[in-house]
């Protein structure tokens, strides 16, 4: 047995290249099929990433605000951007509140950098006067956080603080024009479709005379929207869903033009000129 296998080894292959061949074909096929392996691997694994990225800290509250404070700091400064976006996480933070008080599930808010924040829910609430509700709640508690700052400048004269109350009091008074998806075409729900089509009318006249690309946003979102809506307005859920008794009609309007006028007095007040 070991002679014999002895001479097998010291015998010529009958065809001396096809065993070098065959022995590089097989390494390339083993590598070939090690890449394949770990292709698969890979693949796998951002299938896994791209299921759990919502899950991840990046796209948590605390580091989307980070990440839009840092935005932001790139045109107002680290100080100012920080308490811009505690102002827009108070106005969210209303949203959340009266959803969950309507035994709606919210989200937390998502800070999109130059666009504000968002909140996810399935709905906003069972009747167009819930839906007043949570769109008069951002601005309430937006205003009311404005008026920290506006306290400190009172009591300090701080151009920074006056600044940041400015900045507090038009982000929410702009909120509550009445067109969707804005807070105030919500709280308008509880009233009547009609003023939607005036709410767009008045910015699409805004937008002519302040070009902005986020106005131009709302717009494109607020039409079709409302249009949805128009729509709808006539079928026997959208009956329901805007029947609405007269006395929640009138708490909405009025609160509705009371917060307005509240927050253009506060715009006025605090406004900066600025010279160049």
């Amino acid at each position: 047995m070991t002679m014999e296998a002895h001479q097998h080894t010291d015998l010529e292959p009958i065809h001396p290249g096809s065993g070098r061949g065959q022995g590089l074909l097989k390494r390339i096929g083993s590598a070939l099929a090690a890449l394949g392996v770990l292709i698969a691997n890979l693949g796998a694994k951002a299938k896994l990433l791209l299921v759990a990225l919502p899950k991840l800290k990046l796209f948590t509250t605390s580091a989307s605000m980070l990440v839009s404070i840092a935005a932001y700091q790139l045109i107002f400064g680290w100080l100012f951007s920080i308490g811009f976006v505690l102002l827009l996480l108070l106005h969210e933070l209303g949203h959340v509140f009266q959803l969950r008080r309507e035994g709606v599930k919210a989200s937390a808010p998502m800070f999109i950098p130059f666009l504000g924040a968002v909140i996810s829910a399935k709905s906003m609430g069972d009747d167009a006067a819930a839906e007043a509700r949570v769109g008069l709640a951002g601005p309430i508690l937006g205003s009311i956080a404005t008026l920290v700052p506006l306290g400190i400048w009172v009591a300090t004269g701080a151009h920074f603080w006056q600044a940041l109350a400015f900045i507090g009091f038009f982000i929410n008074l702009f909120n509550l024009v009445p067109v969707l998806p804005l807070d105030g075409g919500r709280a308008m729900a509880a009233l009547s479709p009609w003023v939607w089509l005036a709410g767009l009318a008045g910015l699409v006249a805004m937008a002519f005379v302040f070009p902005s690309p986020i106005l131009v946003l709302i717009l494109v979102l607020g039409g079709m929207e409302s249009w949805r809506r128009w729509r709808a307005r006539n079928t026997p859920e959208g009956r329901a869903y805007h029947r609405v008794p007269n006395r929640t009609r009138v708490l909405v309007a009025a609160t509705y033009l009371l917060l307005v006028a509240a927050l253009a007095a506060g715009v006025s007040a605090t406004h900066l000129p600025r010279s160049l």
